[in-house]
């Protein structure tokens, strides 16, 4: 069970975005704009336009959407950036780090060089757990 503080569309910073959101490409669900905070040159994120928190909400054409915009971002930022590879992430509660109650996908172009030790990537979000070896099976 995931608890995120609840929201109105109305006071939601992704609903009331203003007119400069910094967009790279709209859609009919949602669309992908640069990241007001950016981890790193070309972090962006891709928003629906429908109000909810959960990712595991999502309807189904929704997500179909939603992860064409993450692709067709890609393309733009492989262009104009040229990056060495992706973190993906979502998200979903507080517990989780979710600090915007309305869903949104983090698309964080990565850099050789960027941190010392790249190891690990996302299992970053638990630090303890980041760096692990293979066991064998």
């Amino acid at each position: 069970m995931t608890t995120t503080t609840k929201m109105s569309d109305e006071e939601c910073r992704f609903c009331n975005a203003s007119p400069n959101r910094r967009i790279l490409i709209e859609g009919k669900y949602g669309f992908a704009a640069l990241d007001r905070h950016p981890v790193n040159e070309g972090h962006f994120l891709v928003i629906p336009y429908r109000h909810f928190p959960d990712y595991f909400d999502i309807g189904d054409e929704e997500r179909e959407e939603l992860w064409s915009l993450v692709a067709q971002g890609k393309k733009l930022i492989d262009e104009k950036h040229n990056p060495d590879g992706y973190n993906i992430g979502i998200n979903v509660g507080e517990s989780a780090g979710q600090s915007v109650p309305h869903l949104h996908i983090h698309v964080i172009p990565r850099y050789k060089g960027d941190v010392e030790t790249p190891k690990g990537g996302v299992r970053g979000v638990v630090p303890e757990q980041k760096l692990y070896t293979l066991q064998p099976d």
